[in-house]
């Protein structure tokens, strides 16, 4: 019934627990997760839970975060690791992928330039297998669209969107559903409140970012997506909704921004 299209079930905060995880939120209502990649490191650990589990599929990319370390072997071996998976029904898009202007690390001239070219090349093989992206967009919505509108890829969702209406447009104009989560369950995230009430409910998508990203009633505990459908009540009642009809609404949104969804569910 909900769909999690944003879920670190591989972390460390699980440990031995991914299956029970995944278990407790199937019972819960969570008919699917969706477990990106960080980079090549865990590329086999989240395709091993896709496959261990009914209601979990994986994305496979390298993460801003994980830009710093990565050599140019890396995208070599996405590249590789996504030919021989495409046949895979599990693999539903690549990523995590994108920039990350908030962390200082990160927003040196070289590490800004080394983002932006892993963001591109991994942008490339989304076009060139027909897969859709997850888009990490922290302090960098402009950037992500300016590529985004060089190398298109075949839609995706812009994870935890908290840009301005403006951006999100942009981003749904290219094909694009906007991610949201546990940060707006807080009644001082004004922005995303906003946002969350005001865009086309086509455009939204649900997801928990576990183990991060806590809901109120969990922060600063770990969330995991069995939180998902107190989150999208949350939604409802921003909306005026009820959760089931959110529930129905963001899970084709999820299957339309993830087309291969749909021969899973």
């Amino acid at each position: 019934m909900w769909t999690d299209t944003h879920c670190h079930l591989d972390a460390s905060e699980f440990g031995p627990e991914s299956g029970e995880v995944a278990a407790r939120a199937a019972e819960n209502g969570v008919s699917c997760i969706v477990i990106p990649a960080v980079g090549v490191v865990n590329f086999s650990a989240v395709s091993t839970l896709s496959a261990q589990h009914d209601n979990c599929v994986h994305a496979l990319g390298i993460h801003p975060i994980f830009v710093p370390q990565a050599e140019e072997s890396d995208l070599d071996a996405l590249r590789s690791a996504v030919e021989a998976a495409i046949g895979d029904p599990n693999l539903v898009a690549i990523g995590e992928i994108g920039l990350d202007f908030f962390i200082p690390a990160l927003c040196t001239a070289e590490m800004r330039d080394k983002q932006a070219h892993f963001y591109r090349e991994q942008l490339r093989i989304a076009r060139d297998f027909g897969l859709p992206v997850l888009l990490h967009v922290r302090r960098s919505q402009d950037v992500i669209l300016k590529h985004l509108r060089q190398i298109r890829p075949a839609g995706g969702i812009a994870h935890a969107f908290n840009g301005s209406f403006q951006q999100a447009q942009t981003f749904i104009d290219l094909g694009f559903r906007l991610g949201f989560g546990g940060a707006m369950t807080f009644t001082r995230a004004l922005q995303i409140r906003r946002l969350a009430t005001s865009l086309p409910l086509d455009a939204i998508v649900l997801e928990t970012d576990a183990p991060d990203i806590a809901p109120a009633w969990l922060h600063p505990g770990r969330n995991t997506p069995e939180e998902l459908p107190r989150i999208g009540a949350a939604l409802a009642e921003l909306r005026g909704m009820t959760p089931e009809d959110i529930a129905l609404a963001t899970s084709a949104n999820a299957r339309s921004a993830l087309p291969r969804l749909s021969a899973l569910n």
